[in-house]
């Protein structure tokens, strides 16, 4: 189960604006984090808690298909991040590293900034503790399901080989 506060954000973020170009070449992730929508929000890596959850408008994740951006979210500690739909390459770079993202249409409307927020990865469940409203995403297929349960596609490679891949 996952419960935290809600951080808003809008329609189209890009992977640049999740994390900038000019800081992929970082390879600490404590050092990569501290710089997370920098550009969007300069005090955002310091507000933030790791645990929180982000709903955001459609499209998050367009742009670049930059692995970096889910995993930057991730490592800064983002629990998930809930949507209307993401861009497809961002979908499918946040399961491969185990970062749960949840498509809701209509979601954003549904959360204000700093309300309690609490996701059930296992049924796709999302409610507003604040507001007592609950909403359900759409599902993952199942081999989808089985990498995020894992912690990412690597963990899943490395469990179905018999522990011969390292991440």
């Amino acid at each position: 189960m996952i419960e935290g506060s809600v951080w808003k954000f809008g329609r189209d973020i890009d992977t640049d604006v999740i994390i900038a170009g000019r800081y992929c070449n970082l390879t600490d992730p404590v050092e990569l984090c501290k710089h997370v929508f920098e550009d969007l929000d300069s005090t955002f890596a310091g507000r933030f808690r790791p645990g929180d959850v982000l709903v955001a408008d459609a499209n998050f994740g367009c742009g670049s298909s930059r692995e970096v951006a889910p995993f930057v979210l991730k490592a800064a500690g983002v629990a998930a991040v809930v949507a209307p739909y993401f861009a497809r390459i961002f979908y499918r770079n946040a399961i491969n590293i185990g970062l749960p993202i949840f498509e809701i249409p209509g979601i954003t409307q549904e959360f204000a900034e700093g309300q309690q927020i609490r996701v059930d990865p296992a049924t796709g469940r999302v409610i507003n503790i604040t507001t007592g409203q609950t909403y359900q995403a759409a599902p993952f297929p199942e081999f989808m399901e089985k990498i995020m349960a894992v912690g990412g596609l690597v963990n899943y490679a490395s469990e179905r080989l018999g522990g011969a891949v390292n991440g």
